[in-house]
């Protein structure tokens, strides 16, 4: 897999989806409920624009 063209990429959609959604899921526990909202709002805004970016953009390999 990381051989092939756009492993990159697909690799860091992966790692910004796992981690937005490992926020997500895990609000509701003790750690993470010690974060304010506007923190985790970030770090999900933050996710969803990196994988438009990723999406919209592609980086071009030449």
């Amino acid at each position: 897999m990381t051989t092939l063209p756009g492993a990159s990429q697909r690799r860091r959609a992966l790692a910004v989806t796992a981690l937005a959604a490992g926020v997500f899921c895990l609000r509701p526990f003790w750690p993470l409920q010690v974060l304010p909202g506007w923190v985790v709002g970030a770090l999900l805004l933050w996710a969803v624009l990196e994988l438009v970016r990723w999406v919209w953009w592609p980086r071009r390999s030449v």
